[in-house]
């Protein structure tokens, strides 16, 4: 039975598809069949990979307008792309009853063909997001080692405690870790210690390093650990990967 992880934060540039899609290829590294979902409307984690031709996507399935057909990367990896439409599907929704479990349902029944559905969220918490959490067992916060991003905390963790509260009462936090991180800076290493202090263990031990080439990575079309498998970027993702493996 395939384990979902929503990668949420309302926030956007902290590195949401970056640790998406580092993540599952270094899932598929270790022989994990695993499935990526991009909900967002921008298909920054669609293009990150390359897709250009596509026809299923995250806005006709959910909708119900095509069957669920991911396209296979390869015998390990496949992914769900997304459509500039995904921006209209809250207000196209609002009236559907259980709207907020479209996902959930969606994904039931190909659970057992996958060890790992990571979902890529949009820097927003609307209904695409409460979809995600609501099917998901686990969230992961990507965050930026600022201060605004800490108090941006306070948000989403209001909403991920009320989809526990009314939604579903399987939701757990996963972990924080924290992305473009420069122990250099003073700053940075003060936001690891505030983080540490509030949230203990549930602060990954994996820091996602400064590295251009995780910027460079998506214009290729390809994920770190084929891009720049030596890099900083690829070896912390990779220890990221393992940590998230043994929750």
């Amino acid at each position: 039975m395939g384990k979902i992880i929503a990668f949420i934060n309302q926030k956007g540039g902290v590195g949401k598809t970056t640790t998406t899609a580092s993540v599952a290829a270094g899932m598929t590294q270790s022989g994990l069949k695993t499935l990526t979902i991009d909900l967002d409307a921008q298909c920054n984690l669609t293009t990150s990979f390359g897709i250009t031709d596509f026809k299923v996507n995250t806005y006709n399935t959910l909708k119900g307008q095509i069957e669920l057909d991911p396209i296979k990367l390869d015998e390990h990896f496949a992914i769900l792309p997304s459509s500039v439409n995904l921006s209209a599907f809250e207000l196209e929704m609002s009236a559907e009853p259980g709207k907020e479990y479209l996902l959930k349902e969606l994904l039931e029944p190909i659970l057992d063909q996958y060890d790992y559905i990571l979902l890529d969220c949009s820097p927003n918490l609307g209904l695409v997001s409460i979809n995600a959490l609501t099917a998901a067992a686990l969230y992961i916060i990507p965050l930026l080692p600022h201060h605004l991003s800490i108090q941006g905390l306070t948000k989403l963790l209001e909403i991920t405690d009320k989809v526990k509260k009314r939604l579903n009462p399987s939701l757990e936090m996963g972990g924080i870790v924290l992305t473009q991180y420069n122990k250099r800076k003073v700053l940075h290493r003060d936001i690891s210690q505030v983080v540490q202090e509030h949230f203990g263990n549930k602060l990954f031990k994996t820091v996602i390093r400064e590295n251009i080439s995780l910027a460079e990575a998506p214009s290729s079309g390809t994920d770190i650990f084929q891009y720049a498998p030596k890099s900083n970027g690829s070896e912390d993702y990779l220890n990221l990967t393992k940590e998230i493996i043994n929750l």
